[in-house]
């Protein structure tokens, strides 16, 4: 089965996310943890979530993908940034065990022109701060464009943030198409070489969701702008190659395309049908 789902909005209720999933044909979903432009997080009602539960045990759901605010920057030259990723991590991980076993993806960040290494050594530290043995949740890096000073733009940048991180199991990557092929991996002409290249610098075991995105701008642009399935430089062949990759095919896909609700309903019918099952 193809588990599938996208972004939706928590702002209705963690319940209200499973309903709008079913009925756009999802089996999974992602969702903003508090204010993506900022730092609010709604309350948690525990009743709420225990709903949210009973749907996704009744309908047999993939597993769900919580996705950090834009504002949490680990590497951030700035002390206090630096010192606001690391409260709103740990804030986010303990709410996170209202959905056990669940995943939680973030953007390692940008060093504003400290300097790779020293970003890197700042995102690892965080993550030594704030992962603790007792957790169930597996945290993701996502793979980043490249744009500006982003941290985590190749394999083997997100490499060295894991191989630092003392609680190893608790950590892996979550792959962006648009991303990816914004940074200079082509998986438009050579899909296959570049898995293989993830699966040697990384390893296919760290690899725990992909976020499912064409792309506005060209091969190796270095920008961050995702465009709906079929409609970018990417294109649908490609996506349904990736789908139904055999090294890939088994992961949770969550798309991020510029939709509402019924967009994304037309794309997973679309997908679900080129699924080889």
């Amino acid at each position: 089965m193809l588990n599938i789902g996208c972004h939706l909005s928590v702002s209705k209720g963690y319940k209200a996310m499973g309903e709008e999933a079913l009925n756009i044909g999802a089996n999974t979903f992602q969702f903003f943890t508090r204010n993506p432009r900022g730092s609010k997080a709604k309350e948690i009602d525990p009743k709420d979530v225990e709903a949210l539960l009973e749907i996704v045990k009744e309908n047999k759901f993939a597993i769900i993908l919580a996705h950090a605010p834009y504002t949490l920057n680990a590497c951030s030259a700035d002390e206090g940034t630096r010192e606001f990723a690391v409260n709103i991590m740990a804030d986010d991980l303990r709410r996170m065990e209202y959905l056990p076993n669940s995943l939680y993806n973030f953007h390692p960040g940008s060093h504003v022109k400290q300097g790779t290494r020293v970003g890197i050594e700042y995102i690892v530290n965080m993550l030594n701060t704030v992962l603790k043995p007792e957790q169930t949740t597996t945290v993701l890096l996502e793979t980043m464009s490249g744009k500006g000073t982003e941290v985590g733009r190749t394999f083997e940048e997100l490499k060295q943030i894991l191989d630092g991180v003392t609680l190893s199991s608790r950590m892996g990557v979550c792959l962006d198409t648009c991303h990816i092929y914004d940074a200079g991996y082509d998986i438009v002409n050579d899909l296959d070489g570049v898995v293989d290249e993830f699966d040697r610098i990384i390893g296919l075991d760290k690899l725990y969701a992909i976020h499912l995105n064409d792309s506005k701008n060209p091969f190796e642009s270095h920008k961050d702008r995702h465009e709906k399935i079929g409609e970018g430089s990417i294109g649908i062949d490609v996506i349904i190659k990736v789908i139904n990759h055999p090294k890939l095919r088994h992961l949770p896909f969550f798309l991020e395309t510029p939709n509402e609700l019924e967009g994304y309903a037309h794309e997973i019918k679309i997908l679900r049908e080129a699924y080889v099952e």
